[in-house]
């Protein structure tokens, strides 16, 4: 077992959060559950599992979250490891951080694991894979980053390293849960992409460092944001589906790419779209405008 704490943001969970606790069970001395006050059996089964269970209201994005955690639960480990509920370790991801973790240099305080999707029950292999995130981290040398979208674990003092092995993706909930999901987290990313643009919001991330991997999918989206609206999404699913070869994926992989890759950021090229015909770029008027259509305060 490794010094070890994880911590799993829910909100009915039911169908994932036991393969989620079990992967890491064995490896962390201790799991909590911070639940934004969930519906059905989410609690229960965690509870059943031997994760410590606290709630909290959802604050309106997985970054303030997950900082609330880090400053509000008892965490007495030197390593802490966020996942997500329908996200898992491999065992071979398992093992390599049983074994890695004891012996790192004191001057490592994060550590980049690459992430696999499953998708319709196939790991899409092209297009995307690796995807690197930095997930696991020394107690109080990181927080998240405040972003409304593709928020990162951002060190506050040392360095990274990569480990081998990779975590999973893999919800198990229907296509249709699927949509509605990324229906919600549209508006989120119409948000960031106009702060990118725009400047809506205050940087609060300051005097803090994106792993190397990080930051090169940082400056892709910057780049992205400056491209025109409709024809980037587009070009970016071209860029997965054809020159990543996503198209050898098979029907999983075209629905991946196209589902992912186009219709959802089309979407939320249409939702800025129409922000700007209301508002132009006019940031305070935005402002209002997506707390009185969406209920969002980007201002806090």
């Amino acid at each position: 077992m490794s010094d070890l704490s994880v911590i799993i943001l829910t909100f009915n969970e039911e169908v994932l959060i036991k393969r989620c606790i079990e992967s890491v069970k064995s490896i962390a001395k201790d799991v909590y559950i911070v639940d934004s006050f969930s519906t059905d059996n989410t609690i229960e089964i965690a509870d059943y599992l031997g994760a410590k269970i606290f709630t909290n209201k959802w604050p309106g994005n997985q970054a303030k979250q997950f900082n609330w955690a880090l400053e509000n639960l008892p965490i007495n480990t030197k390593w802490v490891l966020r996942l997500d509920a329908d996200e898992y370790l491999t065992p071979e991801l398992q093992q390599e951080i049983i074994e890695k973790l004891p012996s790192l240099s004191e001057d490592i305080t994060g550590i980049v694991f690459k992430r696999r999707h499953i998708f319709l029950g196939k790991w899409i292999k092209r297009g995307t894979y690796p995807v690197k995130l930095l997930r696991l981290f020394k107690y109080k040398k990181a927080i998240c980053e405040q972003r409304w979208m593709d928020e990162h674990i951002v060190l506050l003092e040392g360095s990274s390293v990569e480990f081998e092995n990779d975590f999973v993706d893999h919800n198990l909930n229907n296509l249709n849960w699927w949509t509605s999901k990324h229906n919600g987290y549209a508006i989120r990313e119409a948000i960031d992409l106009l702060d990118i643009e725009l400047g809506l919001i205050e940087n609060k991330n300051v005097n803090v460092k994106l792993s190397p991997q990080a930051e090169t999918k940082r400056r892709r989206k910057y780049k992205y944001a400056k491209q025109p609206l409709f024809v980037r999404s587009f070009l970016y699913f071209l860029y997965r589906y054809v020159f990543k070869l996503g198209f050898l994926e098979g029907k999983e992989g075209f629905l991946w790419h196209f589902l992912q890759g186009w219709w959802y950021r089309t979407l939320v090229d249409a939702i800025i779209f129409e922000i700007k015909m209301k508002c132009g770029n006019d940031k305070e008027k935005i402002k209002n405008y997506i707390l009185k259509e969406y209920g969002i305060d980007v201002s806090k």
